[in-house]
């Protein structure tokens, strides 16, 4: 019981550190809660203070994800899927922000690294495609996570990592809910790399 208390608390504070926020003072590019869309994620952090931020917070998003993951694999190897989730509810909604974090995008993709290397690769090839010809990143985000979770569930898994799986995909989709109106509208702002 102590052990999955510890990893559930774990995921929840690694995931919970403001990255994006965390680089872009110490790079000297602001508050990216004040510029752009205000979000802390790569795609904000790209286009606030450049490739270099942009990357770096996509990294390091990313890395939260994927220690989660071989943690629980190191410690526990059953309903690994949770820890994730749990991972990515901190990254979404930080304690140290007033809950308000950012869209957890880069931090699946690192949860989706810990499961199964090939589809996290799968899903990069899927993204990069996609938004070279759409050059929007929620686009590209939302078709690659939908199709990577729904394979990893289709190829097997455990009934409670799958609940846990597509609970994330689930939650992604709630914090794009602005992109998809946005997208319906026509709105959405392209970026440019």
């Amino acid at each position: 019981m102590q052990t999955y208390f510890f990893l559930l608390l774990a995921s929840y504070l690694l995931g919970s550190i403001p990255s994006g926020l965390i680089l872009s003072k110490m790079l000297n590019k602001g508050d990216l809660r004040k510029a752009g869309s205000g979000n802390i994620g790569a795609t904000n952090a790209l286009r606030v203070g450049g490739r270099l931020l942009g990357a770096l917070t996509l990294i390091f998003d990313l890395l939260k994800g994927l220690v989660v993951i071989i943690l629980t694999i190191f410690l526990e190897q059953k309903f690994i899927a949770v820890y994730g989730f749990v991972c990515i509810l901190g990254h979404i909604f930080p304690i140290w922000l007033n809950f308000k974090g950012g869209k957890g995008v880069a931090t699946v993709l690192g949860v989706i690294l810990g499961l199964n290397p090939l589809i996290a690769l799968l899903m990069s090839m899927i993204w990069i495609v996609i938004f070279k010809f759409s050059k929007i990143s929620s686009v590209a985000s939302l078709i690659s996570l939908f199709l990577s979770i729904v394979t990893l569930i289709v190829i097997g898994t455990n009934y409670v990592n799958s609940i846990f799986l597509a609970l994330i995909l689930i939650l992604i989709v709630y914090k794009h809910k602005d992109n998809i109106i946005r997208l319906y509208r026509g709105e959405e702002s392209k970026i440019s790399l």
